[in-house]
């Protein structure tokens, strides 16, 4: 019996030291969202890299198919935060060129996911109320139909809004968007009947700054990256060249609002200074 005793009082004295953590750090968070709306500078573009939703799954001893069902679920929350702080405009990053590579019933599920979040935000009332315009962008030839429908359905639905913007990088990959960029520009400048000769005289970064994915919003200020990974893997290279970078140990399907908001704090205590 004394055995028992002293079990329940350990038991006890967890869930209260649990309780007690728990609170502490809810205060810390609510006094975190604080300080980042008094300081009120906060980034105009704000680029997502999700990565570690394997991971995640592994150290948790689930299928990796999993991992990416919870990143998902995650997605829609930061979605919620950018929405409360007020970001114009964010762009993350679901699925890059170099994933089409990985097990096909992986990427199956993540193209399925990706279908269900499409239709999802279709008619998800925050995408409405706050007049959300969504757009998926990267190289989608090779996608089935029923998801190309779904993403095409998106964009058609949100296209009039004049609120938040919400890119959605998918098939995506840096490198190959600066090649398709400059195609799109000689295409362009071959149209108007334009020789190559006259083409490469006056060739510069804005010829290829206009054809980018989405060239109506500005370069991301600020790129979060989850996992530990430091690196970009390819995110916007075009655009980022002065962006601010900040890297997070946490998987992405465990990234709390309290990561987030240490990440626009950080942010916000930084001194940009476009390279002079």
């Amino acid at each position: 019996m004394p055995g028992k005793s002293v079990k329940a009082a350990v038991r006890t004295l967890q869930k209260t030291r649990n309780a007690a953590r728990g609170a502490l750090l809810w205060g810390y968070e609510q006094r975190l969202a604080r300080e980042v709306r008094t300081h009120g500078k906060l980034p105009a573009h704000l680029g997502l890299i999700l990565d570690g939703n394997r991971r995640f799954a592994r150290a948790a001893g689930l299928q990796r198919e999993l991992g990416h069902s919870f990143g998902a679920d995650k997605a829609h929350e930061v979605l919620q935060w950018c929405l409360e702080l007020g970001i114009p405009s964010a762009t993350i990053w679901v699925l890059s060129t170099d994933n089409k590579g990985r097990d096909p019933q992986e990427l199956a599920h993540i193209l399925g996911l990706l279908e269900r979040e499409a239709r999802q935000l279709a008619v998800d009332p925050r995408i409405h109320n706050n007049r959300v315009r969504v757009r998926a962008i990267g190289q989608h030839d090779n996608f089935p139909p029923q998801v190309l429908a779904a993403l095409k359905d998106l964009e058609e639905t949100t296209a009039h809004y004049t609120g938040m913007r919400l890119n959605i990088a998918v098939g995506y990959g840096g490198r190959e968007e600066i090649v398709d960029a400059v195609r799109a520009s000689l295409r362009a400048q071959a149209a108007q009947g334009r020789t190559l000769e006259e083409v490469a005289a006056t060739f510069g970064p804005a010829d290829i700054g206009a054809h980018l994915y989405s060239p109506d919003i500005p370069d991301p200020d600020f790129i979060i990256r989850t996992s530990g990974e430091i690196r970009l893997s390819g995110f916007m290279l075009w655009q980022s060249v002065y962006s601010e970078y900040y890297f997070c140990d946490v998987y992405w399907p465990g990234f709390r609002r309290v990561d987030f908001l240490r990440a626009m704090r950080d942010f916000q205590d930084r001194e940009r200074r476009f390279g002079k």
